[in-house]
């Protein structure tokens, strides 16, 4: 891609979600995913850093708006609301609604592959960008940008709309104080455009549950859907 291909690309982006980045390079990074970096020969970083910072300001972004505007729901209620607007699938959603697919940078193997398509590259790029806003404006633009996306009939029903199997077996698990869960990587393989990752759920040393996705996001909910269906619980 030319440099001036890529100017426009970026512009039409700012343009689509209403954001002016001062700084472009971050807005570059955010939109790049590992195939197109790693067919770079500049030294070009993916979004993997980003989307790792953008994750916790989605989520602090998402627990202030919860807590402020819904004082009468209990802890419980706010983290299944919480949950079902995090997931990959919330932010797929929220993905489409400025057309983010289309703007991803992507290597030739994961263009060819669908990726512009695929859940997991996009809602990872999604969060990627919340990283780009916040540290190029601050969380108050973070904070305008993300709450753009957030249903205006949002209610405790709203969480029932997209099933979020960890936190439905965390809620399970937390009725006994001493039990503790942790999701252990047993595995990752494939090229960028079709990586396959295996997670299995533990109950303290004991694997309850395995899974697999083409994102480690995806192998966890796997993971503890089938725990949970182990368990003998509806999902």
């Amino acid at each position: 891609m030319t440099e001036k291909a890529l100017s426009e690309r970026l512009a039409a982006f700012e343009e689509k979600i209403g954001y002016s980045f001062k700084n472009k390079n971050l807005l570059h990074e955010a939109l790049s995913h590992s195939s197109y970096a790693n067919e770079c020969k500049k030294g070009r970083n993916s979004n993997e850093r980003l989307e790792f910072l953008g994750d916790s300001v989605l989520s602090i972004v998402i627990s202030e708006h919860l807590f402020n505007h819904f004082k009468h729901l209990p802890e419980g209620d706010l983290t299944k609301i919480r949950a079902s607007l995090v997931c990959e699938k919330a932010l797929f959603e929220f993905s489409k609604q400025i057309s983010l697919g289309e703007f991803i940078l992507l290597g030739k193997g994961e263009e060819n592959t669908g990726g512009r398509n695929r859940p997991s590259i996009v809602s990872d790029a999604f969060e990627a960008v919340i990283a780009a806003v916040f540290l190029d404006g601050g969380m108050e633009a973070a904070r305008e940008y993300v709450l753009g996306f957030i249903p205006k009939d949002l209610d405790r029903n709203s969480a029932k709309k997209l099933q979020d199997y960890k936190t439905i077996l965390q809620e399970i698990i937390q009725r006994n104080p001493e039990e503790k869960v942790e999701y252990v990587l047993r595995s990752q393989s494939g090229p960028d455009h079709d990586r396959h990752f295996v997670v299995e759920v533990c109950l303290n040393t004991n694997v309850i549950g395995h899974g697999e996705g083409h994102s480690k996001k995806q192998a966890e909910q796997q993971a503890a859907k089938e725990a949970l269906r182990l368990m003998g619980c509806e999902v």
